[in-house]
């Protein structure tokens, strides 16, 4: 199989054990990932990655809290974006951030507005740094968030694993946002649908990590080396040459993260 470097732009690095994280990171030069886009979930989990960064030059650090899970408190939703004001030359983004629709699907009484303003928070914060930001944005969730990165001229979205209508993400293209699909492009039809949809310009490819996948990946550790395998099949799916792809994804990943400067 042709490889060439690829990036993987989004992954929750602080999450794998230490074991497994050193081995992952011993392996990339080997399997040709270029630099990895580590987001964070909470602000333990934002220094846990600024440290991660800190010793290893191809980790781009991203500042978030993820919605699945109870709101931060003022406290800490102020603490973190201080933060992101003193490490935006350092960082790559602002996320992992959005709204939380796994959570309300358990329980259909917790009330989305509280959230909807802490990712305003987060939108206006990226906006006025020039930052990038990573979106958890599922199903009917994308919806409102593209209303409010349109309502705050957000420019540098992006689309973690969408999994949305083919109305809104033609509302994602249309506004020049970007989008990435995991290693399910290999095997989920619905993900398959969606890459062929994404113009290849604004497609990424990501591993979620340590997430586990099924199809080829079932009881496998989540490694950015799956990631080849998405491209080809990327590859496949839009009829284009590997090598042709390879670097488009690179080239939009590179322009989109940063990583340009600082690899």
């Amino acid at each position: 199989m042709t490889k060439e470097p690829v990036i993987d732009a989004h992954i929750h690095l602080d999450q794998y054990e230490e074991a497994d994280r050193r081995k992952l990171l011993d392996g990339l030069q080997e399997a040709d990932i270029r630099a990895l886009v580590a987001v964070s979930t909470d602000l333990a989990s934002a220094h846990r990655t600024l440290e991660l960064a800190r010793q290893d030059s191809r980790i781009r650090p991203a500042i978030g809290f993820h919605p699945e899970q109870p709101l931060p408190s003022e406290e800490e939703l102020g603490a973190l974006l201080q933060l992101i004001d003193e490490e935006q030359h350092r960082i790559a983004a602002v996320g992992e951030v959005g709204l939380p629709w796994y959570m309300r699907l358990g329980d259909p009484t917790i009330d989305r507005t509280p959230y909807e303003e802490v990712l305003s928070q987060f939108i206006r914060k990226a906006v006025d740094c020039g930052l990038p930001i990573a979106l958890h944005a599922v199903y009917k969730d994308a919806e409102t968030v593209c209303e409010l990165l349109e309502l705050h001229s957000a420019e540098q979205a992006h689309f973690h694993w969408y999994k949305g209508s083919d109305r809104t993400l033609d509302r994602i293209i249309t506004n020049g946002w970007l989008v990435s699909v995991t290693p399910e492009v290999v095997y989920r039809p619905k993900i398959q649908h969606i890459a062929r949809r994404v113009p290849l310009a604004q497609l990424m490819v990501e591993t979620d990590g340590p997430w586990p996948f099924e199809g080829p990946f079932t009881g496998q550790r989540t490694d950015p080396r799956m990631l080849h395998a998405s491209v080809m099949a990327i590859a496949g799916l839009k009829q284009l040459p590997a090598g042709t792809v390879y670097r488009e994804l690179l080239r939009t990943t590179e322009r989109f993260y940063g990583v340009e400067r600082s690899i």
